[in-house]
């Protein structure tokens, strides 16, 4: 048996991971002078109102070697073979200090995801699916190989606080958004982050103008399923892109989420995020 291992990065809803038997370890997220462990001790409500209260934005801590020693020690004792699912390089060391532990422990294999968040979840998914269909290591890898350029990760954001805190966008360029009412759309492109289009108006608008930009006139996606995520506490911009997503008609598998720490952590509140497979 070939057991799927990932980090909590890759922000799948839980049932879906306790469905595929998939384990998680958990990135670190430090807050105040605590760190605590994404997804089991700390929320992003926590992240939240800690930030609205005047706290310094959290900072994340990838997973150190040693503990991925230890969780490839434990799997490997218990299946044929591990394969590990990590956050594209450029957005953490995760990757890195996996391969390191992957040296020390037989039949474990590590595989970028050139991406985050629910780009990374949809490899998880793909890989578990085909674990549970009793495909080889090798079949696994070469499914994801070719999966990992046909993703399509982007997401508009409403806020640029956290990420203008978090040291990735300028004070100028935060205000200047804010006054106009400009929303980046970033994309992954090549295992980094890009702002691709500016989208003005209220979040709500803009992301119905987005879902649309993103679903009208493709004849190259695979229909087959399509990931939103989120990071609102609540449902009202899910609903849009799930009424949205719903007229288009042309979806076998609607899969929705919300955001971890990690991601949280970086876009704040109000971010919306779409994920769609290319041929």
């Amino acid at each position: 048996m070939i057991k799927i291992t990932t980090d909590s990065t890759c922000d799948l809803p839980a049932a879906l991971l306790e469905q595929y038997d998939v384990t998680v370890i958990p990135l670190g997220i430090v807050k105040g002078d605590h760190l605590y462990k994404d997804g089991v001790d700390i929320t992003p409500a926590d992240i939240a109102a800690h930030v609205d209260a005047g706290g310094a934005i959290t900072t994340t801590n990838a997973v150190n070697v040693a503990d991925y020693e230890a969780l490839f020690q434990e799997m490997t004792a218990r299946y044929d073979a591990v394969i590990h699912l990590n956050i594209g390089p450029d957005f953490s060391c995760c990757h890195q200090n996996a391969v390191l532990a992957a040296e020390e422990v037989p039949n474990v294999h590590v595989v970028s995801s050139e991406n985050l968040s629910v780009g990374h979840g949809m490899m998880v998914l793909w890989a578990a699916e085909a674990a549970r269909a009793g495909k080889s290591v090798e079949e696994i890898l070469a499914l994801l190989t070719d999966l990992t350029p046909r993703l399509e990760m982007s997401f508009v954001l409403d806020r640029l606080d956290y990420m203008k805190k978090g040291g990735r966008c300028s004070a100028v360029t935060a205000l200047g958004a804010n006054l106009l009412k400009l929303h980046p759309c970033i994309e992954v492109i090549d295992g980094k982050m890009s702002v691709v289009k500016k989208y003005r108006g209220s979040i709500e608008k803009v992301v119905a103008d987005y879902l649309r930009d993103r679903l009208e006139g493709r004849t190259d996606v695979d229909t087959s399923r399509v990931i939103l995520v989120d990071t609102c506490p609540d449902d009202h911009l899910a609903s849009i892109a799930r009424d949205i997503l719903g007229k288009d008609g042309r979806f076998g598998e609607i899969v929705e989420t919300k955001a971890g720490c990690t991601i949280f952590s970086h876009c704040g509140p109000g971010t919306l995020g779409i994920l769609l497979v290319r041929k």
